[in-house]
């Protein structure tokens, strides 16, 4: 899978992401930290990524973005340590690649985890991890 990591993600978690195989990348290291939210979004489009972000306005971008999608990670969590935020990735990457394949929006918070399929259509509820 191919990922662009926004600038709250630590980029640890890009690093363990390459580690697992797949095509990771993060914004801090393509020299993007000032780039505004709506091109962050239409990068991850551009270049079919999944975009993880800790950042709330991108579930709004993504679900008014009828002509483009992008599957977004987005993570609610009250701890934001690096070793838990792998934890939750790793559930749903285990659990969850195919909707984020098909461009869903993943709410990812501590103890569950919601899908919202693109454009949204309702929300499939996913129990604990």
């Amino acid at each position: 899978m191919r990922f662009l990591a926004d600038m709250g993600v630590s980029l640890r978690v890009v690093e363990w992401l390459q580690l697992q195989g797949h095509d990771a990348t993060h914004l801090r290291g393509q020299g993007l930290q000032r780039l505004p939210d709506l091109a962050i979004f239409r990068k991850a489009v551009a270049e079919r990524r999944i975009l993880l972000t800790f950042d709330l306005g991108f579930g709004e971008i993504a679900a008014l973005s009828a002509d483009e999608s992008a599957g977004v990670i987005l993570f609610r969590l009250h701890n934001t340590r690096t070793p838990h935020v792998l934890d939750r990735l790793r559930a749903v990457l285990a659990t969850f690649s195919a909707d984020l394949e098909r461009e869903a929006v993943v709410l990812v918070e501590e103890t569950r985890v919601r899908v919202r399929q693109l454009p949204l259509r309702g929300e499939r509820p996913a129990g604990p991890d």
